[in-house]
C-alpha cells in the first residue's frame, strides 16, 4: 500500500513569517517614498511570491515604478530577507508534534511554496525541519506555480508520492485552488495570511491547530475522495 505524502505550503502554514516579510517589505520600498505597509495589510499582500507582494504594496500606496526601479526593489529585498532570516520566523503552534505524528505512521510530507526555493529550503534548514521533507519546490523550481495544480503535481512527483494518495494543506486560495484542480484533498488551516476566511476556501477540511492534524484525518479524507471518485 502507497502511505500518504502530505504537503504543506510554507508561508502561513507551516511557519509564521509575516513580521519578518513585512520588515523586508517596508525596507524594499522604502526608497520609492512610500509609506511603510502595516501587519493588517499581509493578508491581501502575501501568498504569491515576493514580486507580487511588491507589486501589490505599491499599488496599495499608489506608487508606479518602472521595471529597471521595481527589479530594483526586487533585488533590495531579496537581500534584506535572506540576511535577516530566520529573524523572527517559527513554526506554527503544534507544528512539531504534529510532523511527529505523521512520521510515526511513515507518512512522507512534501512542501509546495511560491517562496523562491532556494528561500524555503534556507529558512527550513535554518529552522532545523529541512530534513523532514521529501521535497521542497518553490515558485521557481518548475514552469508553474500555485494557484496552477502542475505545481503540486510536480511536487508529488519529485517527492515520490502518487496523485490517489496525496492530500494539500495550505491558507489560501491559491493553496486550495491549486489542490481542487489537482484533483487531491486540501486542509485549510485558519491561522495563516489570506484575505477570504479559511472556511470559505473550499477545502475539505479546516483546522484552526495544527492539534488536529492527525494521520486518521489524512486517512479519512483519502477514503472519501475514493468513494467519491468511485
Amino acid at each position: 500500500m502507497i502511505n500518504p505524502l502530505v504537503i504543506f505550503d510554507l508561508d502561513g502554514t507551516l511557519i509564521d513569517t509575516a513580521p519578518d516579510l513585512l520588515t523586508s517589505l517596508n525596507h524594499a520600498i522604502e526608497p520609492t517614498g512610500a509609506a511603510p505597509v502595516d501587519m493588517a495589510a499581509m493578508n491581501h499582500l502575501v501568498g504569491k511570491g515576493a514580486r507580487v507582494m511588491i507589486a501589490r504594496a505599491l499599488e496599495l500606496r499608489e506608487v508606479n515604478v518602472d521595471t529597471p526601479t521595481f527589479e530594483g526593489l526586487f533585488d533590495r529585498f531579496l537581500e534584506f530577507y535572506a540576511e535577516n532570516m530566520p529573524g523572527s520566523s517559527s513554526p506554527f503552534p503544534g507544528l512539531m508534534t504534529a510532523l511527529d505524528r505523521l512520521d510515526s505512521e511513515m507518512m512522507p510530507m512534501a512542501v509546495c511554496t511560491n517562496k523562491m526555493e532556494s528561500m524555503a529550503v534556507r529558512l527550513l534548514e535554518l529552522l532545523s525541519i529541512r530534513s523532514r521533507f521529501s521535497a521542497v519546490l518553490g515558485g521557481d523550481s518548475c514552469s508553474t506555480r500555485k494557484p496552477d495544480p502542475g505545481h503540486i503535481s510536480e511536487t508529488i512527483r519529485r517527492a515520490g508520492g502518487h496523485p490517489d494518495f496525496a492530500v494539500m494543506i495550505g491558507d489560501s486560495s491559491n493553496d486550495i485552488i491549486a489542490a481542487t484542480n489537482a484533483g487531491i484533498p486540501s486542509i485549510a488551516v485558519t491561522f495563516g495570511y489570506t484575505d477570504i476566511p479559511a472556511r470559505e476556501l473550499g477545502a475539505d477540511r479546516v483546522i484552526d491547530h495544527f492539534d488536529q492534524l492527525t494521520p486518521d484525518l489524512v486517512r479519512q479524507m483519502l477514503a472519501d475522495r475514493s468513494k467519491t471518485a468511485g
